[in-house]
């Protein structure tokens, strides 16, 4: 890693406040973070520590209450709302617990959705999409509706939809929370060849053994970090 060159992610003094009523609570206090091209960073704490509100704001699905953040050189307070959704679209994929998978469209067709908002012609997205596909093990799957697929295998298919524009940013919120323990190992091991070809990932998870794959972890305890742990 050229530890000289700018940080895609850089953050200073960044907070995010929510009003309660007459309570005020503070999701995010003021944080200060780098995060490098191609680093694999793991967002670790209990429930409410605010780790998942962070990864919103670094995704652009939320906006800091104030300090800074800086994506790709580019100071996100300035951008219009339009920006923020090219920004989103081009930079950012996003892999949830959830899946979020349309049920009733084919694996193909949902790792082929964010490109319906590009300029990149179908036929290509198509051949991408399918190529995605037979890198996370799901060739033979391509036609196959959610509900046909395993959770693994809906997890395969959120992780091709995240690279289908071919993101600098990864964004994972506990992408293995609804999996078993050798699934998981599966979904951390592509996630970790994801990585190996220079894309940064930044994955909020509560659980030991998933941080663990990660080479940087941010350990989160009431909306601040409370510790840092860098694989040697």
């Amino acid at each position: 890693m050229n530890e000289t060159a700018a940080p895609l992610i850089s953050t200073r003094g960044l907070y995010r406040t929510f009003t309660q009523g007459d309570l005020t609570v503070q999701a995010v206090r003021p944080l200060d973070m780098d995060i490098m091209q191609g680093e694999f960073v793991a967002l670790q704490g209990a429930s409410g520590s605010g780790k998942s509100t962070l990864l919103h704001i670094l995704g652009l699905l939320d906006r800091p209450t104030g300090g800074s953040y800086q994506l790709h050189g580019r100071d996100v307070a300035t951008m219009t709302d339009d920006e923020l959704s090219d920004y989103r679209n081009k930079l950012t994929g996003f892999v949830f617990q959830n899946f979020y998978l349309i049920p009733y469209s084919s694996a193909l067709d949902n790792v082929l959705m964010p490109g319906l908002y590009s300029d990149i012609p179908l036929r290509t997205l198509r051949q991408r999409a399918a190529d995605l596909l037979h890198q996370v093990g799901l060739g033979d799957r391509m036609d196959f509706k959610p509900s046909s697929l395993s959770g693994g295998q809906q997890q395969r298919v959120a992780l091709a939809r995240a690279l289908l524009l071919d993101p600098a940013l990864i964004l994972a919120d506990e992408p293995t929370g609804q999996l078993d323990s050798a699934t998981s190992a599966d979904i951390l091991d592509l996630f970790c060849q994801i990585n190996a070809t220079g894309k940064t990932i930044v994955m909020v998870t509560h659980d030991e053994d998933t941080a663990a794959r990660a080479r940087r972890r941010l350990f989160f305890r009431d909306g601040a970090i409370e510790r840092e742990h860098v694989m040697s």
